[in-house]
């Protein structure tokens, strides 16, 4: 489904709202990678070092493929996706034209059995 213009503008402020709740999310694991490694204090930090260098390696990866270059015709999945993720609720969905939000549940609904 291509969105209508005004939807094309709702899904770009949620697309923000995400990622700024999916840096929060992964900010504290990385947070708590470096407590544990503080903590621990061990002599050899390599390990340590590669799991914060995994950790936001990973997390740029996803980043990337959600939001950088995203078209307009990528905004429908996007969506999905960060609601089957949980990154967004159905609560955002409220600035959505009731046609968007109700092709959006309904792809949902189909897309929750694979991904569950």
């Amino acid at each position: 489904m291509d969105f209508s213009k005004a939807d094309n503008k709702v899904a770009r402020k949620l697309f923000e709202v995400a990622l700024q709740r999916e840096l929060k999310k992964e900010m504290q694991v990385f947070s708590e990678i470096l407590d544990q490694w503080k903590n621990q204090q061990p002599e050899d930090n390599r390990d340590d070092y590669y799991k914060i260098f995994t950790a936001v390696t990973d997390f740029d990866k996803h980043i990337a493929r959600r939001y950088d270059g995203m078209r307009n015709s990528w905004f429908f999945d996007t969506i999905i996706a960060m609601l089957l993720d949980k990154t967004i609720t159905h609560a955002n969905l409220e600035g959505f034209s009731e046609e968007a939000k109700s092709e959006i549940l309904r792809i949902l609904k189909f897309r929750e059995k694979d991904y569950n």
